[in-house]
């Protein structure tokens, strides 16, 4: 069916009001542009105000048979909630940044997140409760929603509390004859009509007895604390494509539309931060599994960081660390869509990656930001862990140490300093973005970055990946880093100009295939990785006529799954 674009945009207009509806390419490139990756073209970028006013664009969006792409923060790296390449309908992106809102029930204990609830916020409301959300770390620094992590299996830094998952949402799907229809599954009693549920949720328009224990539903990962500690069994303890922690929002990747999800929240537990180097990767296996199997209580956090990856995160990802230090977290979302505008100007006068080059010149000349202890071990040890351990169990961990490493003398450790602690975490996640920021400012050396998110197996000794000369011979930098308790590494790999980054990536896959790896660990597929059988069959009972979020995974991009 042949759309009429200038009657579809009208009707958009007329439910959100025109500023709210973007159309030109300057005016849409935060929206349709991906992080890392990703890019495409679409027919308008729709913000709505309210949940109601979602509703009625998606109803709109439908009509039309148009393609609808839901984006919170757009701060994936897998292009997952962007457009790529050609399509048979026209996109319609519906960005839920606007829709912000957060609602504590159960006295703290849960939360109704709606869609653009950033984690950093929730982090913020949480703490008159002693509380926290499920990720207050990673994510939350550079202003990812509570949302996303949800429908991308995201998360599983706090090792407690695993991967983002609840099986209670309210969402829009377009059932297999092709209607849309409101499912609320939240386990709130909040009307009959779309348009009574939407609205009384908005206002919080209801009471402690419309909510309903939902014994046979539960609102976060319930296995994964016990998963984790398998250290001998041969399979990962998470990955995007586990069919048992699919269920309805969670994992669905944008393949339906998600109004709001009712989540737990844990306990604010006292902590301290012990920091490890060593040149031995043997010594953190050794580590890893005292941690797992003879520490009484699980680790708060445990971080991985490669000697290559410290380097070009303390020099790349040195104005982020800067940043978030002065202005804190809820500011970087701005400040990313500041320089996607100044980007873009440049880009139009031919000045594509000066932005970057001029904050790195910036930070280049300002003193050393990490803690002079911690560059001390950079330069003694090729392999670092940043642990975080509850109070309670700091002496038993603090005499392992002391007695591991007096027998090996590969590696250290030293007890930090609340401000080494969390400057040590900071910078294990300001690595995340380094990459980006060389890639940016060395255009001339650069062909692209290959971005690999993969879970090992939990037995796996030899974790630490060698590669064959002749893919070595193709890359600048290899960075790891990653959530090293659960085996989920990020791998990134800066690859010289000339090489074909699409092909060095698919023969990554075939070693960790033999590996026994899973891929990706607890990123959406995007459109990088295929989407495994599982994962595939999720997304076709969610969207039976594919009309959310087309493409994804190496899907079928055309209506009703065709080929």
């Amino acid at each position: 069916m042949q759309i009429d674009s200038v009657k579809t945009i009208q009707n958009l207009i007329n439910i959100v009001g025109k500023p709210h509806v973007l159309t030109s390419d300057s005016d849409t490139r935060l929206y349709r542009q991906g992080r890392r990756y990703g890019s495409g073209n679409v027919l308008a970028v729709v913000i709505p105000g309210t949940l109601l006013e979602q509703w009625q664009v998606l109803q709109a969006a439908v009509a039309a048979d148009c393609i609808v792409i839901m984006q919170a923060a757009n701060t994936g790296l897998t292009g997952g909630s962007t457009p790529f390449g050609d399509y048979d309908r026209p996109i319609i992106l519906l960005s839920t940044r606007r829709l912000t809102g957060i609602q504590v029930i159960q006295d703290g204990k849960q939360v109704v997140c709606l869609p653009g609830a950033t984690l950093d916020a929730l982090e913020k409301q949480l703490a008159v409760y002693n509380r926290e959300p499920h990720s207050v770390i990673g994510s939350s620094c550079i202003g990812a929603s509570v949302l996303g992590g949800v429908c991308n299996n995201s998360g599983g830094a706090l090792v407690r509390r695993g991967p983002a998952y609840t099986e209670l949402a309210l969402y829009a799907r377009v059932n297999a004859e092709g209607t849309l229809e409101l499912i609320n599954h939240l386990g709130i009693e909040l009307g009959d009509t779309p348009e009574e549920i939407l609205t009384n949720l908005a206002n919080q328009k209801y009471v402690p007895l419309n909510i309903k224990q939902e014994e046979h539903r539960c609102a976060s990962d319930q296995r994964y604390a016990h998963d984790v500690c398998q250290v001998d069994e041969d399979t990962p303890a998470r990955f995007n494509a586990d069919p048992t922690r699919l269920f309805e929002a969670s994992g669905s990747a944008g393949k339906v539309c998600v109004f709001a999800v009712r989540l737990d929240t844990f306990e604010k537990i006292p902590s301290q931060v012990f920091y490890v180097g060593t040149n031995s990767h043997d010594d953190l296996t050794e580590i890893r599994r005292f941690l797992l199997k003879d520490l009484p209580r699980l680790p708060i956090a445990g971080e991985y960081i490669h000697r290559v990856a410290y380097d070009i995160g303390a020099e790349y990802g040195k104005d982020t660390f800067m940043f978030i230090e002065k202005f804190g977290t809820a500011k970087v979302p701005a400040a990313f869509a500041m320089k996607d505008k100044v980007d873009g100007y440049l880009q139009k006068i031919g000045l594509h990656g000066l932005s970057d080059k001029i904050l790195q010149l910036i930070t280049k000349l300002l003193p050393s930001h990490l803690p002079k202890r911690m560059n001390e071990f950079r330069d003694l040890y090729e392999h670092h862990l940043v642990l975080r351990i509850e109070n309670q169990d700091i002496e038993q961990v603090k005499n392992f140490f002391k007695t591991y490493f007096n027998q090996h003398s590969t590696g250290d450790y030293f007890h930090c300093s609340e401000e080494e602690g969390r400057k040590a975490f900071l910078h294990r996640f300001a690595v995340a973005g380094a990459a980006i920021r060389y890639r940016d400012t060395h255009k001339s050396e650069v062909e692209d970055i290959v971005a690999l998110d993969i879970a090992l197996r939990r037995n796996d000794r030899e974790w630490v990946e060698t590669l064959p000369i002749s893919m070595n011979d193709k890359i600048l930098h290899k960075l790891y880093y990653g959530h090293f308790l659960c085996h989920v590494f990020h791998q990134d790999y800066i690859v010289k100009k000339g090489v074909d980054p699409l092909a060095m990536e698919h023969e990554m896959w075939a070693l960790l295939d033999g590996r026994g790896a899973e891929y990706p660990a607890e990123h959406n597929v995007g459109h990088l990785y295929i989407a495994k059988p599982s994962l595939k069959n999720h997304y076709q009972q969610l969207d039976p006529t594919n009309q959310f979020n087309v493409g994804i995974g190496h899907t079928s991009k055309l209506k009703n799954w065709q080929k």
